[in-house]
């Protein structure tokens, strides 16, 4: 296959200060063939994204450092050195790309028809009834339902699912030859990321283009990809063939990469990480954790018909109710996790917002000890909130980014009297740090100097100052690497071995589902459809609903045994 785009020796650095440069590509040489797929994969900070808005020209120019010999060619073309005004022509009509966050991407304010025409009349020369035409064309391509409507609405009108579908249209208006997908799917329910995989694939196959994938998670890369090129601190660590790579990879890191994942016919003692293939300390098949509630275990907590209703404005005076939560009830047992799985709009996430009163309930119990949490006073409730918390999906909006660490974890323990003294309470607080694998100094430090993963450790560590019984875990891994993702993992396991902790893990990832609950919960349009111990549900899916979720996990090849047959 002939090259339609080749990257040669590109090094891109951004300027920190004036004496310090930062180097976050190091020389890396790629090609993408002519109506091929190359997936390209790595950690947050591996340099993939930077590679891409380079092709692109979005890098920011008064802080980016390309070096004068980096080659990028399309066609033939070095898109680097070409004049502003071809090189915006070229990416709005021959290049295209789709970035990860649609709501950031799509104009708020104008609708998705607008936007869509936008470019058709910028690099076709469409007027504006053709340019209609074209969107409506393709939206209906793309998949959105109701196009003739959904063409004069506004991006916040619709789904995360319908606005990455959107962004896809957008991209594909003027047919370019090269489509760079930037983690698309990275925010996507496991349904939503299905089909959005489905539709690039289709969409790739019928325009005969190439796409660039963009991608931490390899699961979706064996289904997409014909080539892979593993990334790392802004190097090419390997690249070949899906096939082979998946095969018999040969560097350690893609190793690791392929086996942090939680597996789906094995639950191990503990998941491997990043360190432990790098330093050749990779775990052995072994101990196995068992799973699943038992008749003599202690409910902590019995939760009968909750329910939760929204009253959304309708018309000028009018209103109506949304039942976002409808008739849930189970049961929580000491030291054991229920793990609730759903779709966006599902009513997971406000099941537990209302388990922990940050949302009023419409109806229901929610019996601690023998007293209904929900019927309590505000006072009566206090001495309950430290021992009921909940870890946030984003650590970087649930950290007070005006705060140090120390503070961060200090503030609750002086609401609750936690500690005789301020001295007690900050040994405890550098205790936590330590526990959850955070360097001492990390105390004195802001949140912004962090990682993700590290913030996450934060805010898990936050929760703990307050001696929690009950942990609700909203979404809490699904912003990770895989790597950052089974480390967390870990440390959530060894917590609750450690402490007795009982666990609400709310999540879309099934995979990671199974890997830490006891027994599952399947929620859909606000009400349980399934629930049954872990094992036995992804063994033996009873409701069409659940199937199609266990359906629509990405498998790569060699990655295990499907557990829905």
């Amino acid at each position: 296959m002939t090259a339609l785009l080749e990257v040669r020796d590109l090094r891109i650095g951004f300027r920190i200060d004036k004496r310090t440069t930062f180097e976050a590509v190091k020389g890396i040489s790629f090609t993408v063939p002519r109506d091929a797929t190359v997936a390209l994969v790595g950690e947050s900070g591996s340099g993939k994204s930077v590679s891409s808005l380079a092709i692109m020209g979005l890098l920011p120019r008064h802080t980016t450092l390309v070096d004068p010999a980096s080659r990028v060619l399309f066609d033939g073309r070095d898109v680097l050195h070409l004049p502003e005004s071809e090189r915006r022509a070229l990416c709005g009509r021959d290049i295209a790309m789709i970035f990860q966050e649609p709501m950031s991407s799509l104009n708020p304010v104008f609708t998705v028809g607008y936007q869509i025409g936008e470019v058709l009349r910028r690099h076709m020369g469409m007027n504006r009834r053709q340019a209609r035409a074209r969107a409506l064309a393709l939206l209906e391509e793309v998949g959105i339902p109701d196009p003739a409507a959904k063409i004069d609405a506004y991006p916040g009108q619709m789904s995360g699912g319908q606005q990455q579908r959107v962004m896809i249209a957008m991209a594909l208006a003027c047919e370019p030859k090269l489509l760079i997908a930037d983690e698309p799917t990275t925010a996507l329910d496991v349904t939503i990321q299905k089909q959005i995989m489905e539709l690039i694939a289709g969409l790739r196959r019928k325009h005969r283009m190439s796409v660039l994938f963009i991608t931490h998670d390899l699961g979706l890369v064996g289904e997409i990809a014909d080539e892979v090129i593993v990334m790392r601190h802004g190097e090419i660590r390997e690249a070949g063939p899906m096939r082979q790579l998946f095969g018999a990879p040969r560097d350690r890191y893609t190793q690791a990469l392929l086996h942090c994942r939680p597996p789906l016919d094995a639950r191990p003692w503990r998941l491997p990480v990043i360190a432990d293939y790098l330093e050749g300390t990779a775990p052995q098949e072994g101990r196995q954790r068992e799973r699943g509630y038992r008749p003599d275990d202690d409910i902590v907590l019995d939760v009968r018909n909750l329910k939760k209703s929204f009253w959304l404005k309708e018309g000028l005076f009018g209103k109506r109710e949304f039942q976002a939560v409808k008739d849930v009830s189970f049961q929580l047992a000491r030291g054991k996790t229920l793990g609730v799985v759903g779709e966006s709009g599902s009513g997971k996430s406000t099941m537990g917002l209302t388990l922990l009163r940050l949302h009023e309930a419409s109806g229901g119990s929610a019996l601690f000890e023998g007293r209904d949490l929900l019927a309590l006073s505000k006072r009566d409730y206090h001495p309950y909130k430290r021992r009921i918390q909940i870890v946030f999906q984003n650590p970087y909006a649930s950290l007070n980014p005006r705060f140090t660490v120390g503070q961060i974890l200090l503030e609750p323990m002086r609401l609750h009297g936690i500690g005789a003294d301020e001295r007690e309470r900050v040994a405890l607080a550098q205790a936590l740090l330590e526990r959850v694998g955070l360097p001492g100094a990390a105390y004195h430090r802001y949140p912004h100097e962090f990682s993700g993963g590290q913030r996450q450790r934060i805010a898990i560590a936050r929760c703990l100052t307050m001696k929690p019984e009950i942990l609700v875990c909203d979404e809490s891994v699904s912003a990770l690497d895989v790597s950052v993702q089974a480390q967390v993992l870990n440390l959530l396991q060894e917590l609750q071995d450690e402490y007795g902790l009982s666990y609400i893990f709310i999540s879309h990832d099934l995979a990671v589902v199974r890997y830490l609950s006891d027994r599952v919960m399947v929620m859909h349009r606000g009400e349980v459809v399934e629930m049954a111990d872990a094992d036995e549900l992804y063994r033996n899916p009873r409701h069409p609903y659940t199937r199609a979720l266990l359906g629509a996990i990405p498998r790569a090849p060699g990655s295990g045994a499907n557990m829905t047959r």
